[in-house]
């Protein structure tokens, strides 16, 4: 509360008179009155010599001498008021939006090879509960690691929209698990439990393996590539 503020206030509540009667006196908003008494609006010179006649009091004091410093402080503190209400109004209406959206989009993980290691995510839209046709929770990003796929316009930090699986299906991209690394392959059936796997980072590298040998973990579906 200002000292001009806190001076009004005393000389309101001591005549009896309430803040919509002293407004409607001054001519001024039931608001204005209130922000004056707490301190959250400036009185001008004009006005307090109004309200000293009115409420018979002499508001004009040294004491009550209102510096270049309080002024500023006194208007960051409503700033800092006014900034807070804003604020909240943007969570709240930011919570409103993501609660709308949160039935139509579904944020999608980026991860590393590993699968563990998040690195954001991107928002698609869902169809019938499910996200390109693929459920919701089988569904991530791969971000490419290295250029062992470039023969495949496939280069290092490359996004590849995936899906789990756990099924080998022949001449697809995969990411794979093999000989204790984890790489993205092309996978070709070669038949009597055997299977190609290919890549290419300007020639081609073939290593053929028993399905046995070889753990698939994700399909690589769709290529967004970084510019």
């Amino acid at each position: 509360m200002s000292r001009v503020g806190e001076k009004i206030k005393e000389a309101r509540l001591k005549s009896g008179m309430s803040q919509k009667v002293l407004a409607k006196k001054l001519g001024v908003a039931e608001k204005f009155i209130n922000e004056v008494e707490i301190g959250r609006r400036v009185a001008q010179e004009s006005f307090i010599e109004k309200a000293s006649k009115i409420l018979n009091s002499d508001f004009n004091d040294i004491s009550m001498v209102v510096t270049d410093e309080a002024l500023l402080e006194e208007r960051k503190s409503i700033k800092e008021t006014s900034n807070r209400g804003v604020s909240r109004e943007k969570i709240e209406k930011d919570e409103v939006w993501a609660s709308a959206f949160s039935s139509v989009l579904k944020n999608i993980p980026i991860f590393d090879y590993s699968l563990k290691n998040s690195k954001g995510f991107k928002e698609l839209p869902i169809h019938s509960n499910k996200v390109e046709g693929y459920s919701q929770d089988k569904v991530l990003y791969l971000e490419v690691q290295d250029d062992e796929m470039s023969g495949f316009r496939m280069l290092k930090g490359d996004l590849a929209f995936s899906y789990l699986v756990k099924e080998i299906s022949s001449n697809g991209i995969f990411l794979v698990e093999y000989k204790g690394k984890r790489a993205i392959r092309q996978v070709k059936s070669l038949g009597n439990s055997k299977i190609l796997l290919v890549s290419n980072s300007g020639s081609l590298l073939t290593e053929t393996m028993n399905i046995s040998e070889v753990s698939v973990l994700a399909k690589l579906e769709r290529l967004e590539i970084n510019l």
